[in-house]
């Protein structure tokens, strides 16, 4: 990837608040990651998130509940093996994130720092929402990479995005409780219509801004989706003292 070219999609998360960069990890690197993370998940190696610990639209109502024990993620990905550290910290990372951020970039072990898995038949519906919703730093601006680790597409439960959201103002009646953008209201369900969903291949990674709203539907296919996903901040937007998002050592780039 030509520094060029990461110029252009620097430009475009900026005005977008989203970008697919396609292919930006092998293809035999993608399967060594994902048949990793099949093996963990088998395992329900510890960490883990069940999607009955969030009861999201589509989950069981309890782990007693069919498909209780489903996994939404694995956490805390970059402890997990030396093979997920890799990919956090890869020099194609560190680089794209020192180009956007203006200075050294920091790893956020607090938020995100998972492998999503969705499941066919109880992996939950996520609602819009920005994810800076309960974070806590000086300033909201970081970057997530979400690296698919096979097909994702409107039918396995890929991604959606507003197009320039991330840039947008919104006071807090257009929220629900949760922080869930409402969209029952009409001026919401207007902007909702300019979503796009990208379908992307393995190896494809899209970056997005923290303000950016975003949503995911089920999975209606008959096999697990598996994602890798990151938080990078510069190394001047602290997390505030005390705060989850302070709750974890980060990792310098």
């Amino acid at each position: 990837m030509s520094a060029q070219s990461k110029k252009e999609q620097v430009r475009e998360l900026r005005e977008r608040g989203f970008v697919v960069v396609k292919g930006l990890v092998p293809s035999e690197r993608c399967a060594q990651i994902k048949r990793l993370a099949l093996q963990q998940l088998d395992e329900a190696a510890q960490p883990l998130e069940y999607e009955a610990d969030l009861r999201y639209p589509g989950a069981p109502e309890s782990k007693l509940a069919p498909g209780g024990h489903t996994v939404r993620r694995l956490l805390d990905a970059y402890g997990r093996d030396a093979l997920f550290r890799k990919w956090a910290t890869a020099p194609e990372i560190k680089g794209w994130m020192e180009l956007y951020f203006g200075e050294p970039p920091r790893l956020s072990r607090a938020h995100h720092n998972c492998v999503m898995t969705k499941h066919p038949a109880y992996g939950s519906l996520t609602g819009w929402h920005r994810d800076a919703r309960y974070w806590s730093f000086e300033r909201d601006d970081l970057v997530s990479t979400w690296l698919a680790l096979g097909p994702e597409t409107v039918r396995n439960g890929g991604l959606w995005f507003v197009p320039g959201s991330h840039a947008m103002t919104f006071t807090s009646e257009r929220f629900d409780a949760q922080k869930f953008f409402r969209a029952d209201l009409p001026e919401n369900e207007t902007l909702l219509r300019r979503a796009v969903s990208p379908e992307l291949e393995p190896g494809d990674v899209v970056f997005f801004h923290c303000n950016t709203l975003h949503s995911a539907g089920q999975n209606l296919s008959d096999e697990v989706k598996f994602s890798l996903v990151y938080t990078y901040h510069g190394t001047s937007n602290v997390p505030l003292p005390g705060t989850r998002s302070a709750s974890k050592p980060e990792v310098a780039l």
